[in-house]
């Protein structure tokens, strides 16, 4: 009853404090806001931000409904980018049908969105996209790659293994290492061991991390803008031109409209819809001639995979075979196939997919100027994505997901990181989602207008890498040694092995699967490297980035690589960002998840040390 009545007072407490931060964050953004001043401290450059608590409500606060909706559709945009890549490189191994492309895109856009609500509410409660793993699909190829034999039927292929095509057999093996990558995401949250690794991530693995993570997809960015470059250069100079050159511009206040820097926020979204307007002008004119999704195949080529997708086979692609309602569930494959080698390529699966999302994660807080995750949001970030694989997985997902790159670097061009603006985009998703016929809409826009986001966002996220180097000592012969080393071999061994992929002939089509699945992932070879080499070649604090003015700043001062005590004014800013909702925050804080030693997903309380 002690312990319980404790518990319930530090809880009231933590919610009063709560709420006195929010009101009083939203009185000084209000005050600062009307001062006429054009622009408040809530839409400056973060560098350009006081550091005091009024920048940590910027992911809790509601922008207006029309800015809202707009940032919304912005974000489904640069979603839906990604989305038209993964698409390509797995449409030869998916069937090929009428109106198919429409119907894996909804369904894919269903999926992320679904976990893109868990992710916010659930999880990290960052500004977080979920998408199709692009870490995860070096897996799935591999797997793909190898001959569909009796040992995945698992003895249930039989008297009507004649009429069962090799792809769908494909499709539930790709389902089943999506329910796989799950599980074991789920188990690394539910666990806290994501949270204990993340406490040994310092600047030097986050960096080389983030860099290569920005380099990842070059190949396919520079291919799908060489489907016109004139188009694609055409949507990068909008872009910078109005995310940099235009930051600071503010609408005349005889139009009454708000005084925010409108051409910042949507930087994307107006390029993209304006360029797309003209060339389907000049389409309809017959000046223009440009390829969709379904031409892309014959040309894609996965730079982290020997296969080349073969050309499409020629079908009806009219709407008449679209459906305008389709609950996207697994009616024609049938359900998850697991085997041996699932297993294998789920396990390098799940943990490239969690690299990238620490990546993500990581790079989301820096850019709103928020604390930096603790251990118990991590762990929940990654249980919720979890989740969201293992329930994409049953309902046919061929891929597992993971945090968007793309949507966490357009936090940082449009700086404007509202929790409210990705669950309204989520919510789109899922409308989205329900209908191929409304997402064939979005398989019309140009393939050179999605290269041309991905180069610009994706640019960001290698830029965000580097400037973590400032909290160390970058002129240490063991940085450079460390870095170099960690970048270069994770980019020279994927070529290498992709190149001799008949190098690997163990005996054993799982073990196969497993070496040459993680040989050729770039971004888990350098999250290892750079792990390993900074948590075991010797060097100091300040050396490493660990004892730097930024931990000093966030309050967090890191000893022998555990954290330390908070400080109040820290502790209180992230539990206004990462806290639970009220009820699982109840949960977290009953009598018997206090008395467990390590609670994975609980933030500590005054006095407690996670």
């Amino acid at each position: 009853m002690c312990s319980q009545g404790v518990g319930s007072r530090r809880l009231k407490d933590r919610e009063r404090r709560r709420g006195e931060w929010i009101m009083k964050a939203h009185s000084v953004h209000t005050q600062t806001t009307l001062q006429g001043n054009g622009e408040s401290d809530l839409h400056l450059p973060v560098e350009t931000k006081r550091t005091n608590r009024t920048d940590v409500p910027a992911v809790i606060q509601r922008p207006p409904h029309a800015i809202n909706l707009l940032l919304a559709l912005q974000h489904v945009f640069v979603q839906c980018s990604l989305l038209v890549l993964v698409l390509g490189v797995l449409q030869p191994h998916l069937p090929s049908g009428d109106g198919d492309e429409e119907r894996f895109l909804s369904s894919m856009l269903f999926y992320s969105s679904l976990s893109t609500l868990l992710q916010s509410c659930l999880g990290t409660c960052l500004p977080v996209v979920q998408v199709p793993s692009l870490e995860g699909l070096v897996p799935a190829l591999v797997l793909a790659a190898q001959t569909v034999g009796d040992s995945a039927c698992r003895g249930r292929c039989g008297e009507n293994k004649d009429q069962i095509l090799p792809r769908t057999i494909q499709v539930r093996e790709l389902q089943g290492v999506t329910v796989t990558v799950g599980l074991i995401q789920l188990v690394l949250g539910l666990t806290g061991l994501g949270g204990v690794v993340l406490r040994h991530c310092g600047p030097l693995v986050m960096a080389p991390v983030l860099c290569l993570l920005g380099f990842s997809i070059y190949r396919e960015a520079a291919l799908l803008c060489s489907d016109h470059w004139a188009i694609a250069a055409l949507v990068i100079i909008l872009l910078v031109g109005m995310s940099q050159h235009l930051r600071s511009f503010l609408f005349p206040t005889c139009l009454r409209l708000p005084q925010l820097p409108v051409f910042r926020m949507i930087s994307v979204l107006l390029p993209v819809l304006s360029v797309w307007a003209m060339c389907a002008v000049l389409e309809t004119l017959g000046y223009l001639h440009l390829h969709s999704v379904s031409e892309l195949l014959p040309v894609l080529k996965s730079s982290n995979s020997s296969l080349l997708a073969p050309p499409p086979s020629e079908k009806n692609l009219s709407s008449s075979t679209v459906h305008w309602l389709r609950l996207p569930l697994a009616v024609e494959a049938g359900l998850p196939l697991w085997s041996a080698r699932c297993i294998a390529a789920g396990v390098v699966a799940a943990l490239s997919s969690s690299v990238s999302s620490v990546g993500v994660y990581m790079l989301t807080a820096r850019v709103l100027g928020a604390p930096p995750p603790p251990p118990a949001a991590f762990n929940r970030g990654l249980g919720a994505q979890g989740l969201g694989s293992v329930v994409a997985g049953l309902m046919g997902a061929p891929l597992g997901l993971s945090s968007s790159v793309p949507n966490g670097c357009l936090l940082r061009i449009s700086q404007a990181g509202s929790r409210w603006t990705v669950q309204l985009a989520a919510i789109l998703g899922l409308a989205l989602g329900l209908s191929p016929r409304l997402t064939q809409l979005l398989t019309s826009v140009p393939l050179a207008i999605y290269g041309a986001v991905l180069s610009v966002t994706y640019a960001i996220a290698m830029a965000m890498g580097v400037t973590y180097f400032q909290f160390t000592h970058i002129d240490s012969g063991r940085n450079i040694f460390n870095t170099g080393f960690a970048l270069f071999m994770s980019l020279v061994l994927p070529h290498w092995f992709c190149l001799r992929s008949d190098f690997i002939d163990t005996g054993m089509t799982s073990v196969d699967v497993l070496l040459q699945s993680l040989l050729t992932s770039p971004v888990l070879l350098v999250g290892i490297f750079s792990f390993l080499l900074d948590n075991t070649v010797s060097g100091s604090l300040a050396e490493r980035g660990l004892d730097s003015a930024e931990s000093r700043k966030t309050g967090r001062t890191l000893v022998s690589g555990e954290p330390g005590h908070w400080t109040t004014g820290h502790q209180q800013e992230v539990a206004l960002v990462y806290d639970s909702p009220y009820l699982l925050t109840r949960l977290w804080n009953l009598p018997g998840f206090r008395t467990v030693a390590y609670t994975a997903f609980r933030i500590p309380d005054d006095g407690d040390v996670l």
